[in-house]
């Protein structure tokens, strides 16, 4: 018999008084996930897409890619990730998103300080984002800063307009970061960090030899709603009823890459309406979090 959603989460679940450092901090640090050879492999065969497109992925193939390479579709689905996530959010859940982020050496692109559910459209922040590490993540390479304990509610953005910011809507959170409360989350290739869709963070340049690359998996319970969107369901049941994503037929394939395309013009009008809505309030009272 084939082993239940249940079983898997139970295989892999954190311990209460992990899941307890999670409600306090909104952040874990490290999580080891697979081998440093199995991320070398995932790695590998992200590097081998790039090779037949130019050399780089398109900015719009790096986002939601699990709907483009079966793979990184099972990747979303692996228990050793979903385990973990089921202990904080519970058996029924969504995935909203997936990105492949990259650094490559040397270059200026950063992330500002941010808070990111801020323009998701989400009916209540909850969640946990999965950041999966396919090269080394230090100080050196830019790896992702929290300031831990910051999760507790919604503070006003601004939008940057600053093409080096690599968020794709350009926000950075508006008040002044203590950066002297920040923690830098170091990984090794195989390993993740889960954070908080509220805890601020950012990261800065990759001044080391080789590409900062990860792999960012974005769950939510399945009780969460997102007006206009569309979710992978991972786990459990489709408790609010969003409309589902389906896995890829193979690698690009034509059906899988206009799928994607419509998908990503929703969660592109999601965005926007988000953003527009938070920058209107934000402007109206730039002194207080909304």
């Amino acid at each position: 018999m084939p082993p239940t959603d249940a079983d898997i989460s139970h295989r892999h679940a954190l311990a209460p008084e992990v899941c307890a450092t999670f409600g306090q901090d909104g952040v874990l640090c490290p999580l080891d996930v697979m081998s440093e050879e199995e991320a070398a492999t995932v790695r590998g065969h992200i590097e081998a897409q790039e090779a037949q497109s130019h050399g780089r992925l398109s900015g719009l193939t790096r986002v939601k890619p699990h709907l483009l390479l079966p793979f990184l579709w099972d990747i979303v689905h692996d228990p050793r990730i979903v385990g973990p996530v089921a202990s904080l959010l519970g058996p029924d859940i969504y995935c909203i998103g997936s990105s492949i982020i990259d650094k490559p050496a040397g270059s200026d692109g950063y992330v500002a300080w941010h808070q990111d559910a801020t323009f998701w459209g989400l009916s209540d922040a909850v969640g946990a984002t999965a950041w999966l590490a396919l090269s080394a993540a230090n100080s050196e390479s830019g790896c992702m800063e929290v300031i831990p304990g910051t999760h507790t509610r919604q503070l006003a953005h601004l939008d940057t307009q600053d093409a080096r910011n690599m968020l794709g809507a350009r926000e950075a959170v508006r008040q002044d970061i203590d950066r002297s409360q920040a923690r830098a989350l170091v990984l090794r290739p195989g390993q993740m960090s889960l954070h908080h869709p509220l805890v601020l963070h950012g990261s800065g340049r990759n001044l080391s030899a080789d590409r900062r690359l990860g792999f960012v998996i974005r769950y939510v319970p399945a009780a969460i709603s997102q007006d206009g969107a569309t979710v992978t369901l991972v786990a459990g049941r489709n408790i609010s009823g969003m409309p589902l994503e389906t896995a890829p037929e193979g690698a690009l394939t034509s059906d899988a890459l206009a799928r994607h395309a419509d998908i990503i013009r929703r969660a592109g009008r999601v965005i926007r309406r988000a953003k527009e809505a938070h920058l209107r309030q934000a402007d109206a009272s730039p002194e207080t979090g909304t």
